[in-house]
């Protein structure tokens, strides 16, 4: 079994800053890269980022662009998304997830709820 927890969520003033860490546990399994979501209320889940793990090559919505950035410590088996500038529209439940050799994101955490107040 395999599982992802995702922590760091909380409630922030626009301008402020998060950190979100994702540790990942459980058997080991093929891991092609992690990625992190966000679902704001009423809305589709969306993606924000991804790091691919070999190599670390990231990837962004361009809504985030220059403002989070995706990093990953393979030792500890997490993933991070350093959030900063947040804005209103951040706000959402945040999730992370892996995707495996087929680019398919298979395993997903239970997600960390990011309030920015303006």
């Amino acid at each position: 079994q395999v599982q992802l927890v995702e922590s760091g969520g909380g409630l922030v003033q626009a301008g402020g800053s998060l950190t979100l860490s994702c540790a990942v546990s459980g058997r080991t399994f093929v891991r092609y890269a992690m990625g992190w979501f966000r679902q704001a209320p009423g809305k589709e889940r969306e993606f924000v980022a991804n790091i691919r793990w070999r190599d670390g090559i990231t990837r962004y919505t361009d809504s985030v662009k220059g403002r989070f950035t995706i990093s990953r410590d393979n030792a500890k088996n997490a993933v991070y998304l350093q959030m900063n500038n947040l804005k209103p529209e951040d706000t959402a439940v945040y999730y992370c997830a892996s995707m495996n050799n087929g680019f398919q994101y298979n395993y997903w955490g239970q997600g960390t709820q990011v309030t920015v107040s303006s």
